[in-house]
């Protein structure tokens, strides 16, 4: 069955993170260095991202922070500069080919609102706040499929993650794509469990080009 669909991560698929990570470091008050060490010390521990904030400063309760983030006038969201420079035009190109496009990520359920106001075309954009689910639950994909109102076997996943996005994927019948980019992506392409993607790309350049001619 030909793909027909493809669902897209946004952190580290879409969207380059430096610059939120770099923000929550200086709300903080350590340096940016010190934050993206601990970030690194997560992500090759297979801790979830949040602890990193945890290592940083033991006890930290994130939830409260960011609501006095919130109460100063920020709010979650994207610039132009965020997406990598391959984002949009591989968006553009898959419905240009007839392809469906969906994104959902772990998301903050502002993230989807911050997708649209970015100008970004899908058919469906989701968060897993949104959904009241994480990856790599099995119950986030099924929203995929729902989502989609496709069958799994027609369903790409695209994600930087082996753990969150390309094995629990796979494990739902979808084709698993995975994207070697960003601190996950560097240190998962080492894992053993990366010869289990159906897809692996350096970029997302030439992804409609792989899907179409994929078996």
């Amino acid at each position: 069955m030909p793909v027909t669909t493809v669902v897209f991560d946004v952190g580290e698929t879409l969207i380059d993170e430096t610059r939120h990570w770099a923000a929550w470091a200086d709300w903080m008050g350590v340096s940016q260095l010190t934050f993206f060490a601990a970030l690194g010390i997560a992500v090759e521990r297979r801790l979830h991202h949040r602890q990193a904030f945890q290592l940083v400063r033991p006890g930290y309760d994130l939830a409260a922070e960011t609501a006095k983030r919130e109460a100063t006038g920020w709010r979650y969201g994207f610039e132009a500069g965020d997406f990598y420079p391959d984002a949009r035009p591989c968006l553009d190109r898959l419905r240009a080919r007839g392809f469906r496009v969906g994104l959902a990520g772990n998301q903050p359920e502002a993230a989807e609102a911050a997708l649209r106001a970015a100008g970004i075309e899908a058919d469906f954009i989701a968060s897993s706040a949104g959904w009241g689910v994480e990856k790599p639950s099995p119950a986030f994909f099924a929203k995929v499929i729902a989502a989609a109102g496709r069958p799994a076997a027609e369903i790409a996943y695209v994600g930087d993650r082996l753990d969150n996005d390309v094995l629990p994927a796979k494990a739902c019948g979808m084709t698993a794509v995975f994207l070697r980019r960003g601190p996950w992506g560097l240190v998962h392409a080492d894992w053993p469990e990366a010869a289990e993607a159906d897809l692996r790309l350096e970029t997302l350049d030439g992804l409609a080009d792989a899907l179409a001619s994929a078996p």
